[in-house]
């Protein structure tokens, strides 16, 4: 699973980390708390050389959706594409052949079950102030001739630190290395070597730590920046 990221980072920093231009610069809202269920607009980038950097709704709506109930019941069912079934789901295998895309974060959130509480962690890479979740894209054609492009997180399994934070799903994003982002855009990757780079990241390239209860403020303001500094609950032991 992977609903909720932080992706407070200016368009400056995206087109100067990606070395490309974002389209639709005046609709993009910085934020420190994305969720997948408010259906956000989100920067990605997607294969092809020379590719500018667009916004896509965060929910996969297949090519092939029928009308548009379908396609909104489609939306909040492909927030993450599972990385052992991509290649055979209906509606994430065509976009794995043809349409990945880079998805910007700073970091990602998840919730760790213990003392009878669910508690909040922060998860970032370490040494990169911005890296890349693997996705997957779409564009569907509802009536009035109005594309609208969207997109899906891959997940995989926990690695052993994931493990312990997401310790009831025990999954975790896709995580690409600067090294590995060309290669998930490139059309021509045979599907195996894909798939090989959705192994999850070693533990140690990984920081992580608790943070406060403001996130689950629905009535809070979470674009800020306390919602990602170091918090400690009681009933927190030793992690890693």
């Amino acid at each position: 699973m992977c609903f909720t990221v932080n992706v407070n980072i200016v368009r400056e920093e995206l087109e100067v980390r990606y070395g490309t231009e974002l389209i639709d610069r005046d609709s993009y809202r910085p934020s420190y708390y994305y969720h997948a269920y408010s259906l956000p607009l989100m920067p990605v980038l997607c294969s092809g050389e020379g590719e500018p950097m667009r916004l896509f709704r965060w929910g996969l709506i297949p090519s092939w959706s029928a009308d548009e109930d379908e396609a909104r019941e489609m939306m909040t069912k492909t927030f993450n594409a599972r990385a052992e079934t991509i290649n055979t789901r209906p509606a994430f295998r065509d976009s794995f052949a043809s349409r990945r895309c880079l998805v910007p974060v700073k970091g990602f959130f998840e919730w760790q079950h213990t003392g009878g509480r669910k508690i909040p962690w922060y998860i970032r890479l370490r040494n990169a102030d911005i890296f890349s979740l693997a996705g997957i894209w779409d564009s569907w054609e509802m009536k009035g001739d109005v594309t609208v492009r969207t997109f899906s997180v891959v997940t995989t399994r926990a690695n052993e630190l994931m493990e312990e934070i997401h310790n009831t799903k025990k999954r975790m994003p896709v995580i690409l290395p600067a090294g590995a982002e060309k290669v998930w855009l490139n059309e021509g990757v045979p599907a195996d070597a894909l798939l090989s780079l959705t192994e999850p990241v070693a533990s140690k390239m990984l920081e992580a730590h608790t943070i406060s209860p403001l996130i689950t403020n629905a009535r809070a303001d979470r674009n800020r920046p306390e919602l990602i500094m170091p918090y400690r609950y009681p009933v927190q032991g030793t992690l890693f």
